[in-house]
C-alpha cells in the first residue's frame, strides 16, 4: 500500500492531477474521522477534511518521500482541525439534530414568518367579527368608518368624497368609532 500511495505522489509531483484522486479515495475516510473526532460535528469535518487534501495538493511538492505519506496528510489536517477550534465561534447547522431530541433539527427551531394557524384563524375570526360590527353601523357611521379605517384616507379627503365640512367628520368618525367599540365590547 505505501509503495502504491508513494508511486501516486511521484506522479501528482509530475503533474498528473489524477493521480492525486486515488490517494483522496484511499484517505478520504481515514481524514474525516480524524475531524470528526477533533471537532464532533460532522458539517465541519468534512469542511476541514476538504481543506486538508486542498491544502495537500497545493504542497506536494514540499512533500519529503522519506516520511509517510499519512503522517504528513494527518498533520495538515490536525493543524486544520486546531486552528479551526482557536477560531470557533459558536457554529449551528440547521440540519444538524438538536441534542435530546428524536429527529429534529434546528430548522425546527428558526421563527415562522407565518403566523401559527390557531393565531391566523384567531385574526381571521377578529376581522369577520370586527366587518360585521361595522356592517351593523347606522349607515352614516359606517361610511366613514370604512373610509377613514379600510380605505384609510385622510380626514380633508373623506371631507371632499362626503360633501361635507371636516368637523362632520371627525364627529362622525369619533361616534361610529364609540358605536363599534360597544358593539365589540365583549370581543
Amino acid at each position: 500500500m505505501d509503495e502504491i500511495i508513494k508511486k501516486r505522489i511521484r506522479q501528482v509531483q509530475k503533474g498528473n492531477v489524477n493521480a492525486f484522486g486515488e490517494v483522496v479515495e484511499i484517505y478520504k475516510n481515514k481524514v474525516y474521522l480524524l475531524c470528526y473526532r477533533m471537532l464532533g460535528n460532522s458539517h465541519e469535518a468534512e469542511d476541514i477534511a476538504q481543506e486538508a487534501f486542498i491544502r495537500a495538493f497545493v504542497n506536494i511538492k514540499s512533500y519529503k518521500q522519506e516520511f509517510k505519506f499519512s503522517t504528513w496528510l494527518f498533520r495538515i489536517a490536525t493543524n486544520l482541525c486546531i486552528d479551526r477550534l482557536r477560531k470557533k465561534k459558536p457554529d449551528f447547522y440547521l440540519d444538524a439534530e438538536v441534542e435530546g431530541t428524536e429527529g429534529l433539527t434546528m430548522y425546527s427551531q428558526v421563527p415562522s414568518n407565518t403566523q401559527l394557524p390557531e393565531n391566523e384563524l384567531e385574526s381571521l375570526e377578529l376581522q369577520d367579527t370586527v366587518q360585521k360590527g361595522i356592517l351593523n353601523l347606522p349607515e352614516k357611521y359606517r361610511t366613514v368608518i370604512i373610509l377613514k379605517y379600510i380605505e384609510d384616507l385622510s380626514l380633508n379627503e373623506i371631507s371632499e368624497i362626503l360633501d361635507m365640512p371636516l368637523g362632520t367628520v371627525k364627529t362622525r368618525i369619533h361616534r361610529g368609532r364609540e358605536a363599534l367599540r360597544k358593539q365589540l365590547s365583549n370581543v
